[in-house]
C-alpha cells in the first residue's frame, strides 16, 4: 500500500487544472507517474471513496476528489462510513492512529461507558 503516492497524486490533481484534463481524458495514463498498487489505481479511477477512506486518504484531499466528481456532501459522507462497514477500519494514516472505526463502533464505545 502506497498511501502517500495515493495523497499526493490526489493532492496534484486536486490544484492542477492540466492534471484534471488529463485524468479525465485518460485516467489510466494519469495514474501512471504513481506508484500504485492495482487496488488503488481501481480506487482512483472508479471513484471508490469508501476504499480511499478505508486506506487512509486525509478527508480534506478526498473531499476535493468527490466534489471534482460532482459527488454531493451527504453522498461523500455515506460513501466514507460505507467504506468502514464493508472494507473495516482505516487501514493507515492519522484516522487509523485515532482508532477510528465507523459511528457504529464509537456510538457502541460510548454507550458502554456511561
Amino acid at each position: 500500500m502506497s498511501l502517500y503516492q495515493v495523497q499526493k497524486f490526489l493532492f496534484e490533481l486536486n490544484r492542477d487544472s492540466s492534471n484534471q484534463q488529463s485524468y479525465r481524458e485518460d485516467p489510466r495514463s494519469a495514474l501512471s507517474a504513481f506508484d500504485l498498487t492495482p487496488e488503488e489505481r481501481s480506487a482512483l479511477m472508479k471513484p471508490d471513496i469508501g476504499l480511499l477512506f478505508h486506506f487512509g486518504v486525509n478527508g480534506q484531499i478526498l473531499m476535493h476528489f468527490a466534489a471534482f466528481h460532482k459527488i454531493e456532501w451527504q453522498d461523500y459522507l455515506q460513501r466514507m462510513r460505507d467504506g468502514i462497514q464493508i472494507h473495516g477500519p482505516v487501514r493507515e494514516g492519522v484516522y487509523a492512529v485515532t482508532g477510528y472505526e465507523g459511528v457504529p463502533a464509537h456510538e457502541q464505545r460510548l454507550s458502554r461507558s456511561e
